[in-house]
């Protein structure tokens, strides 16, 4: 017997699709659906800046630094970026934030739905092909200035690796060979990388090579928030491997920030590139 306090729409066969499903019976939900006013909105809102990723040998690793801005004026300074998807894969957001949490939130009902659904995950591709979806379905907004652009990685098991997707505000979806980052400060995070990067690398020497990389964006973009050494707050850091992901605890990003910071006491501009398996 059905349950009568269930809509019958919640009692019929439908696809794997949450958002599909939330199209259907309650649009004004989802986050591309809101009507704006005419005009730019960017400036209204917080914006979210620098995520920098990159694969390690056994696992992937996605990080943002913790500033918010509207404007010219600092909106938040300990704000989330990077979120768990799922157990295998996570999601970094650039953009305005606000919309950006409510599509990770989405993405992550999206995955789980799914799961429910089929009683299997979706492959790497498949999250990276549904992200794209929820992207698209905001391209009315962006075009009005909030734009959503996040960096999606996570560890393949079919494939035995870890994976970085990029994307732009259509919801075109494009795999990096290598570590990758978005935001206002992403030139000067990749240029760090450049130097630092090693694809055999362990997870705590990446993680290091991409803390490093955020102090150089901070250093010359002035939305990106570096390590606040008097308020203790330091980049959210998520560890993808076969095990599963996990966020790194603040005291081990910290104090990988602390080692960070004091070679830069002599060396303001960062360690030199590896040469012959060294510094």
């Amino acid at each position: 017997m059905a349950d009568p306090r269930l809509p019958s729409a919640f009692l019929q066969a439908g696809n794997a699709s949450f958002r599909d499903f939330l199209a259907i019976q309650a649009p004004e939900l989802l986050p591309g659906e809101r009507t704006l006013p005419a005009g730019n909105a960017g400036d209204l809102a917080p914006h979210g800046t620098t995520i920098v990723a990159a694969p390690f040998a056994g696992g992937v690793v996605i990080a943002g630094d913790r500033r918010a801005t509207m404007g010219n004026v600092i909106a938040q300074r300990d704000i989330q970026k990077v979120f768990p998807a799922d157990d295998f894969s996570a999601v970094g957001i650039a953009g305005t934030a606000g919309l950006a949490v409510e599509m990770v939130r989405l993405f992550q009902t999206e995955l789980e739905h799914y799961e429910k659904i089929e009683g299997t995950t979706l492959s790497m591709d498949g999250k990276a092909n549904r992200l794209a979806a929820l992207i698209r379905a905001n391209l009315g907004m962006a075009m009005q200035g909030l734009a959503v652009v996040p960096l999606f990685a996570g560890y393949d098991l079919a494939a035995d690796q870890g994976r970085i997707f990029s994307y732009d505000v259509t919801g075109g979806r494009y795999e990096e060979t290598a570590f990758h980052s978005v935001g206002s400060g992403s030139m000067f995070a990749r240029g760090a990388l450049k130097k630092l990067y090693r694809p055999d690398a362990n997870a705590e020497e990446c993680v290091t090579a991409i803390v490093q990389a955020l102090y150089d964006a901070a250093d010359d973009d002035s939305a990106t928030g570096g390590p606040d050494l008097t308020r203790r707050i330091f980049p959210v850091v998520q560890v993808i491997t076969t095990d599963g992901g996990h966020r790194m605890p603040d005291d081990e990003v910290a104090a990988i920030a602390d080692r960070m910071i004091a070679g830069r006491m002599t060396r303001p501009d960062g360690p030199a590139a590896y040469q012959d398996g060294g510094q």
